[in-house]
């Protein structure tokens, strides 16, 4: 899990957690009783065990949901609780998925770091991957193991790194919370498209 700095409470918070999940919480908990990550509330809603990474959610998506999480105050993590439902089945086949998520992280750090050289070359090399990925097909052992080993290894590197950046800004709370709601649509919204292609490819001629 990707660790940050607390950052101050909003004064005045009066939200509540919504009826039936535990109650939000930063950081990974052993138990539903002494509340919930926004991942874990996912796979709450999933189903499954009580795990803070559920099959169901992309890693790289999961990645960036734990880190928003942790980092925002807790009324921006009340208010982000919503997006536990669609978490739970958010995961798009796609291998270019996770550049273009990461690259997506790197470009809105960029936008609060403009002249950071090594924002722009993660920038680039996420474009670049995500491009020569976009019309491979997922399933095959190799495939998944390089991507595997990018995420974990490089590409998880860009997106820590973006995510300080992100951090740091004065408005932190409004920028991680836009990035998050954006790319649990665009994960969503891909899904369902490969869903679409899939119906449409199994239907006779």
């Amino acid at each position: 899990m990707i660790a940050f700095p607390p950052r101050r409470p909003s004064e005045g918070s009066r939200a509540l957690a919504p009826d039936g999940l535990p109650v939000p919480g930063r950081f990974a908990h052993l138990h539903p009783d002494d509340g919930a990550c926004l991942m874990e509330a996912a796979a709450l809603l999933a189903g499954g065990r009580f795990t803070d990474s559920p099959a169901g959610t992309h890693p790289a998506l999961a990645a960036l949901a734990r880190a928003v999480n942790d980092s925002v105050t807790d009324a921006a993590r009340r208010a982000l609780w919503p997006l536990a439902a669609d978490l739970a089945d958010a995961r798009p086949e796609s291998r270019a998925y996770a550049p273009l998520l990461v690259g997506a992280v790197v470009d809105a750090a960029r936008s609060t770091r403009p002249t950071s050289r090594r924002l722009a070359r993660a920038s680039r090399v996420c474009r670049r991957r995500a491009e020569r990925l976009a019309r491979t097909r997922a399933g095959a052992l190799p495939g998944r193991v390089a991507d595997l080993l990018w995420w974990r290894g490089p590409g998880r590197r860009s997106l820590e790194h973006a995510l300080r950046v992100l951090c740091a800004a004065p408005d932190a709370d409004q920028r991680l919370s836009r990035l998050l709601r954006q790319a649990v649509a665009d994960a969503r919204g891909e899904a369902g498209r490969a869903g679409a292609r899939e119906v449409r490819s199994e239907r006779p001629t």
